[in-house]
C-alpha cells in the first residue's frame, strides 16, 4: 500500500513551485500526495499529477483568516489518515503539528520557505512580530522532522531553539519544462531585468534611479505583486516611462524566453529584517540557469553563491551611484560576460532541483 502524504499550504497551490516540486518527486518515489490549500480570488484552475483540494474562506487575511484556517485544517486532518503531514510555513503549523499528535503513525515534517517571524511585513508590528515568534518558541523545538531554505536560517533556528533544521534549497530544474515561444522586449536597448514578486525591499526603485546614470540600457520587470502601481507612479516621477517597461505576470512555464534575451539580471534584495537578510531569492538561480549574468546586493547567502561560482557582480552599496557603476562593469567587458556564462553553465549543474531533492529521502522514508 502506498504511503499517505498531506501537504498544507496557506496559498492557492498555483503559483507555489516549490510545493510542486517537492510533491512531484513524492509522486515519482510512489507517495500518494494530497496538497491542501484554499481559494483566492485570482485563483485559476490548474492541472497537476497529485490530488488537489482548495477550500473557500470567510476571510482571506490578518488575524481572522489565519484562525480560521487552522481551525478548519485541523478538523479536516482529524477525519483523515495520512503517513505523513507536510506542513509548509509557520502560518500551517498549528493544525498540523496537533493534528499529528493526537494520531498514531502519523509523522509530521515542517517545511520553512523562509525566516517566518522576522520578514519585512512583520517590522515595526511588535504584538503580530511577538505572536510569530511565541509560535516559533513553543512549536519548532518540538518537531523532529523540519528543513527550510538557507544555511542562514538553518544557523538562525538553531541557536534560537536548538532544533537541528536541515537545509533544502529552492533550485530550479536542470531539466524543466519549458514552453518555448518566440518573444521580444519593448526595446532595442540592452536589458536588466527583474523578475519576480513586486513587494518593498527588492531593490526596484535604485535601479530606477541608477538609469539616470547609464545610457542605452533599459529596465524590463516582469511580476505582480502590492508595490506594482506605486512603482508604476515612481517611474513617472523620475520620467523613465519610456525605459522601464513592465510586462506584467507571465506563466513560470514560459518566464526562461524572457529571461534568456536579457543582458544582465538583478537580485538586489534589501536587509528588510532577517528574513530577507537570509533569503535566497529562486531568480538568483534562474538568472544562472539561463545563463544569464548578474548583479546582486551584499547579502550574506546571495554573496555567497555570487563570489563562489564567479557568477556576476555584487554592488558595494544600494545607492543608485554604485548600481550603475557595477551594472556598467559587467555590460561594457565582454571578456567578463563570457567568463561569468562560462561559470554559470558549470553553477547550474550543481545547483539544481534534480540533486537538491535527494535530500528529501531522509525526510519520507
Amino acid at each position: 500500500m502506498k504511503k499517505k502524504i498531506f501537504v498544507a499550504v496557506t496559498n492557492d497551490i498555483s503559483t507555489d513551485q516549490r510545493v510542486h516540486k517537492v510533491c512531484t518527486y513524492l509522486l515519482k518515489n510512489n507517495f500518494d500526495v494530497l496538497v491542501y490549500g484554499r481559494v483566492l480570488p485570482y485563483t485559476i484552475e490548474i492541472d497537476r499529477p497529485y490530488k488537489i483540494v482548495r477550500k473557500k474562506h470567510w476571510f482571506n487575511n490578518n488575524f481572522l483568516f489565519y484562525a480560521e484556517y487552522n481551525v478548519r485544517l485541523f478538523f479536516y486532518l482529524l477525519f483523515h489518515r495520512y503517513t505523513y503531514i507536510l506542513s509548509n510555513d509557520l502560518d500551517t503549523l498549528p493544525a498540523c503539528f496537533f493534528a499529528s499528535s493526537l494520531k498514531r503513525n502519523t509523522q509530521l515534517v515542517y517545511d520553512s520557505h523562509e525566516l517566518f517571524s522576522e520578514g519585512p511585513e512583520l517590522q515595526g508590528r511588535k504584538f503580530v512580530q511577538g505572536f510569530w515568534r511565541k509560535l516559533e518558541y513553543f512549536f519548532l523545538p518540538r518537531i523532529r522532522k523540519s528543513y527550510t531554505v538557507s544555511q542562514s536560517i538553518v544557523k538562525f533556528y538553531n541557536d534560537r531553539h536548538n532544533n537541528h533544521m536541515g537545509l533544502i534549497r529552492n533550485l530550479p530544474q536542470l531539466h524543466r519544462e519549458i514552453i518555448e515561444e518566440k518573444v521580444s522586449f519593448p526595446t532595442k536597448n540592452k536589458v536588466i531585468l527583474y523578475q519576480g514578486v513586486l513587494n518593498p525591499g527588492r531593490g526596484i526603485k535604485p535601479m530606477i534611479k541608477a538609469l539616470h546614470l547609464l545610457s542605452g540600457i533599459d529596465l524590463v520587470i516582469i511580476g505582480y505583486g502590492k508595490v506594482e502601481q506605486e512603482l508604476k507612479d515612481f517611474v513617472q516621477l523620475e520620467n523613465l516611462e519610456s525605459r522601464v517597461h513592465f510586462l506584467g505576470r507571465v506563466a513560470h512555464e514560459k518566464l526562461p524566453n524572457y529571461t534568456k534575451l536579457a543582458d544582465l539580471g538583478m537580485v538586489l534584495e534589501e536587509p528588510l529584517g532577517k528574513s530577507f537578510e537570509f533569503s535566497l531569492p529562486n531568480k538568483l538561480f534562474d538568472y544562472i540557469h539561463a545563463e544569464l549574468p548578474l548583479i546582486s546586493g551584499n547579502l550574506p547567502e546571495i554573496i555567497n553563491i555570487v563570489n563562489t561560482y564567479n557568477v556576476g557582480i555584487a554592488v558595494d552599496s544600494y545607492q543608485p551611484e554604485a548600481i550603475a557603476k557595477a551594472v556598467s562593469s559587467i555590460l561594457n567587458n565582454e571578456t567578463l560576460i563570457n567568463e561569468i556564462k562560462q561559470n554559470q553553465k558549470i553553477a547550474k549543474e550543481e545547483l539544481c532541483w534534480e540533486k537538491e531533492q535527494l535530500k528529501l529521502d531522509s525526510y519520507f522514508n
